[in-house]
């Protein structure tokens, strides 16, 4: 498996090269942080399609959102887990290319974190998922060096419950090998077999090595005209 090969990130439909360049325009469009919502009554209108990131805290989430937007400081990012305490809402693309926006929800999964604000932050995205109607997709973040984890699996039950579509997304599989990858795809993907709401497609990024980056921008840009 090659450095510029996309594992488990093949852009299915009829034009594959014409889904990448249209994730490469709607990204090379504008990309404006719109708000930092503690809650829901703060978020703006739902009045364009919308994507959420999720991922436990320090997945690289932030990393992966700068990346895709080509913005080194977009979204913030930390050596510290659970930063994020709050819902980061940025405005993406223009009127003649599509426009939506990207949602990037708190970490979870972070140990060390008072359990008051652990129980905030569960209501915080418990009641955005329940109550955004242009939500398209939850993309979820998981570790390629560690796959799904406790924490994942509950958050895929509750994204299951809410019949909120979501996809997985592997982190940092630069850190591994192909062969290691290749393991690491099928078990998630046999973990995803007993979700309902998982869409079957994973894609695997490397934020180094800009792997999976165009494929998940034409994933994205899909759902924009969704």
């Amino acid at each position: 498996m090659g450095d510029h090969e996309a594992p488990g990130g093949d852009i299915t439909g009829s034009d594959p090269a014409g889904r990448i360049e249209q994730g490469r325009l709607l990204f090379a469009g504008p990309c404006d942080f719109v708000l930092g919502a503690a809650d829901l009554a703060q978020l703006p209108e739902p009045d364009r399609p919308e994507v959420a990131f999720a991922g436990r805290s320090n997945v690289g989430k932030s990393s992966l959102i700068n990346a895709l937007t080509g913005r080194k400081t977009l979204a913030r990012t930390s050596n510290t887990p659970g930063r994020t305490q709050q819902i980061n809402v940025f405005a993406l693309g223009r009127e003649d290319i599509g426009r939506l926006y990207l949602i990037d929800l708190p970490g979870y999964g972070f140990a060390a974190a008072p359990k008051p604000q652990v129980a905030r932050w569960t209501r915080l995205v418990n009641g955005y998922l329940k109550s955004r109607p242009g939500l398209r997709r939850v993309f979820l973040l998981i570790d390629a060096r560690h796959g799904v984890k406790p924490p994942d699996a509950a958050v895929m039950a509750n994204l299951d419950t809410a019949a909120v579509s979501y996809q997985a997304v592997l982190t940092k599989a630069d850190k591994i090998t192909a062969a290691e990858l290749d393991v690491r795809l099928a078990a998630t993907a046999e973990t995803l077999r007993r979700h309902p709401a998982a869409h079957p497609e994973i894609l695997a990024t490397s934020v180094v090595k800009s792997l999976g980056i165009a494929e998940l921008r034409a994933e994205i840009a899909a759902l924009a005209d969704a």
